[in-house]
């Protein structure tokens, strides 16, 4: 992708810019720990209940080893439970939005379309319930005008992470997408292997990606669980495809200019 030249940004803001658009993502430390230590306390707490846990571990190595207390096949009643509890939260979007407000602003807009409900994916080690084959959002109707900012609670590295195939490599997907359309998802990941780079992202930092570009996670042979979560955000006044604002997104910060807008009439002559 071409970089961008606006003499207009600053340059922290042209440089985080350029990274997003050669690398396809960006990783940063998030903006608020104080969001992010009250969002993983609130899974931690949730966890607990369910599981009934009366250990003594620490956070980290609680999360790091649910895969010791629940079982693959009891994984996704857990797993909805846990989303379905943190999703109630009246706080929890909220929170996840300041733990990375100023990239935002920089990368998509500072009038934001949100995503009603926040995703999260707990992989447990050696476990092939919960992989998500090679893909990128817009093959499925997805607007290419959406980032994902991915959030660990624990440290991931290596098969506890997940993969994205830098753009650079992208283009031949692009140019021969008839021919690899065709692939299933194991051939289709073969033929970019080579060429994924495997994303390191520890607890306390974030990552924010092109969902335009392929992605995806293996089984987890890693000796620890993976706990993640995703969301979408938008510009407000971009185009929409099949994910629409009202049953998908919502706008969370319009700003007085746009509120003043949206509600003007033009009088009428008579």
């Amino acid at each position: 992708m071409s970089q961008l030249k606006n003499e207009f940004l600053t340059k922290d803001e042209s440089n985080l810019i350029n990274r997003y658009l050669t690398d396809g993502y960006i990783i940063q430390d998030v903006s608020n720990l104080d969001a992010l230590s009250w969002i993983r306390e609130k899974f931690i707490t949730i966890s607990k209940n369910k599981l009934n846990y009366q250990g003594d571990l620490s956070d980290e190595d609680f999360l790091n080893s649910v895969h010791e207390l629940i079982s693959p096949e009891d994984l996704n009643e857990f797993r909805l439970h846990v989303i379905k509890e943190v999703n109630a939260l009246p706080d929890f979007r909220k929170k996840y939005y300041h733990a990375v407000k100023p990239y935002l602003d920089t990368i998509v807009g500072n009038e934001l379309s949100m995503q009603l409900r926040i995703n999260v994916s707990i992989q447990l080690p050696d476990d092939d319930s919960s992989l998500l084959s090679v893909h990128a959002d817009t093959w499925s109707g997805d607007s290419p005008f959406e980032a994902v900012v991915w959030i660990p609670l624990v440290d991931c590295y290596n098969t506890k992470s997940m993969y994205i195939l830098p753009p650079k490599f992208n283009q031949y997907i692009q140019n021969s997408f008839s021919e690899v359309s065709g692939l299933n998802a194991n051939d289709l990941y073969s033929s970019i292997k080579e060429n994924v780079e495997w994303l390191k992202v520890k607890y306390g930092e974030c990552l924010i990606f092109n969902q335009t570009i392929p992605h995806g996670n293996i089984v987890n042979s890693e000796k620890e669980t993976r706990w993640t979560l995703n969301c979408r955000f938008k510009g407000v006044f971009t185009p929409y495809k099949d994910k629409k604002i009202g049953e998908f997104f919502e706008p969370i910060n319009l700003r007085a200019s746009s509120i003043a807008g949206l509600n003007y009439k033009l009088p009428k002559v008579l």
